[in-house]
């Protein structure tokens, strides 16, 4: 049977990432283009970088909620060999999955987190256009929430197909049973 406690601790991790990632994507940097006293140049004021430790918390909280699962299961690969039961055949289809939903939603948060701390540094001077102020787009945190949540569906899944498949671990050459003849009890 898969550890309860580890589903009960990889869930409030996973949680506790998604919800950085809203709360990031709510929090993005803004900017406007802001006139010299002088009037001679113009240049980007940006508001707040929280998102980017928001975007950064999440990524290391998914991280962290990964390796629980992967630690807790070997990560597929090391260990006794599975039973080839429908459950084996679950995990690694699952096995893939998580870690397609993992990579996708940490670069998603990762990206955003970077991008939303690069300000953009030059200014105009006796110009008509005005600078670019480029700022993350808006979604980039939704995306990694999205994937957070997906990744946060298929390893506990992935997770309890392992423990299933474990449970029922296939033992070649009779299973460790006697091979041979049973005697009766001496008297």
């Amino acid at each position: 049977m898969a550890s309860k406690l580890l589903l009960i601790a990889v869930f409030v991790l996973d949680l506790i990432a998604f919800g950085l990632a809203v709360a990031a994507e709510q929090r993005r940097s803004t900017a406007k283009i802001v006139q010299d006293s002088e009037i001679n140049y113009n240049y980007c004021v940006y508001d707040s970088d929280i998102a980017t430790g928001y975007g950064m918390g999440a990524f290391l909280f998914l991280m962290a909620s990964q390796a629980l699962v992967m630690v807790a299961s070997r990560c597929f690969c090391c260990g006794k060999a599975l039973n080839p039961t429908g459950s084996r055949a679950w995990a690694v289809i699952l096995f893939i999955v998580c870690w397609l939903f993992f990579l996708i939603a940490e670069i998603c948060l990762l990206a955003g987190s970077v991008r939303n701390a690069y300000h953009t540094k030059y200014r105009t001077i006796f110009s008509e256009q005005p600078p670019s102020c480029e700022t993350v787009r808006k979604g980039v945190f939704g995306a990694g929430a999205a994937f957070i949540f997906l990744t946060a569906i298929v390893n506990k899944f992935y997770y309890v197909s392992y423990s299933n498949a474990r449970e029922n671990s296939f033992q070649p050459y009779g299973g460790g049973r006697d091979g041979g003849v049973d005697m009766g009890t001496y008297k």
